[in-house]
């Protein structure tokens, strides 16, 4: 049984079938940090975070819509993929680009066509253009157009479940690598602690040695020094508490457990898909509700992608045919005339 099928019967982890679906999602995760595996009990802990992840994307990749057909051919008939594409020719272009769907081919000869997950940068403009309003056609209008770039195939499978049910390995593996980003932050923000702690123990002291001094020679009561003693002590403490609020070093691999648990029990802040719904004419401009102008409805995805600053990308599963890829020598044709272009 797949992970799809595991979520359509509720996602429990009471039988053989879907104890083994979570416990090889826990041992993806912690290949990621093998030290988890010093942690109490890690597999019993985790499983039920891993569990929740796993219903909570599983959700997510279940509800994309089927995928549709990614080729020339297909720009004239499907809305979508002439929405995501500017051109006929840029659909195989794009295809084409990808090292992943290249080689996914080269490793599966018999298969006519794959699919895969095809991931896009989605923009808004604000631009002036010309629209029907009544009989009359009125110029410097404002309007909203919406295109599509960055296109990337990344991930493939042999059918529609295999897709799906990679995609959501992968989710779950993101999970992971963000509850390792969390850990990371807090050494980080550990180390960074100590170091400061050291810096002001040693200011600390050449000050009261400085003050000791200044006294000794001149009498001085050293007001101005009492002053700065007093401000450093209290970063002093500041500092420890939030040493404290760490934990010990001794405690520091069940600590970095919690963080993961953490993340795995709570994800829908780290990964989620929002649904942005337009009606766009051919051009892919934005119509309004009262436009007497023909158009689209379209329902855009949008995930949330993790990257520094976490991004939004708009995606939908297609199916590629093998047929559909241009020959190496052709992309670095248009690779040597989009340079040019550039010059």
């Amino acid at each position: 049984m797949g992970i799809l099928n595991w979520l359509r019967h509720g996602g429990r982890g009471e039988s053989e079938q879907g104890k083994q679906l979570i416990g090889e999602a826990v041992e993806r995760i912690v290949k990621l940090n093998p030290q988890l595996r010093l942690a109490r009990r890690y597999q019993a802990r985790l499983e039920p975070a891993v569990a929740t992840s796993l219903k909570h994307v599983g959700d997510i990749v279940a509800s994309a819509p089927a995928p549709r057909e990614a080729s020339a051919a297909a720009w004239s008939s499907d809305p979508y993929i002439h929405a995501f594409f500017a051109a006929p020719d840029d659909v195989p272009r794009a295809l084409s680009r990808s090292t992943d769907l290249r080689s996914y081919f080269e490793r599966n000869t018999d298969l006519p066509e794959v699919y895969a997950l095809l991931g896009m940068a989605m923009d808004e403009r604000k631009i002036a253009g010309l629209a029907l309003q009544g009989e009359t056609v009125r110029r410097d209008v404002v309007q909203t157009t919406v295109s599509f770039s960055d296109h990337r195939v990344r991930v493939c499978g042999r059918t529609e479940a295999d897709l799906r049910q990679e995609i959501v390995r992968r989710l779950v593996d993101q999970l992971g690598l963000d509850g390792l980003a969390r850990i990371a932050a807090d050494k980080s923000r550990r180390d960074l602690l100590e170091q400061d702690r050291a810096l002001l123990k040693t200011r600390l002291q050449l000050l009261e040695r400085q003050g000791a001094g200044i006294r000794s020679m001149l009498g001085s009561n050293g007001s101005g020094t009492s002053e700065e003693l007093a401000h450093l002590q209290e970063q002093i403490e500041e500092n420890e508490r939030a040493l404290h609020g760490l934990g010990l070093r001794t405690e520091a691999l069940e600590r970095d457990f919690d963080q993961l648990c953490a993340v795995l029990e709570d994800p829908r802040p780290h990964i989620y898909v929002e649904d942005r719904r337009l009606r766009l004419d051919k051009m892919n401009v934005v119509q309004p509700e009262s436009s007497e102008q023909a158009g689209e409805d379209f329902t855009f995805h949008i995930a949330r992608v993790p990257t520094t600053p976490p991004q939004m990308r708009a995606f939908a599963l297609v199916r590629c045919r093998r047929s559909e890829l241009l020959p190496a020598a052709n992309l670095l044709d248009e690779a040597v005339r989009q340079l040019t272009m550039m010059r």
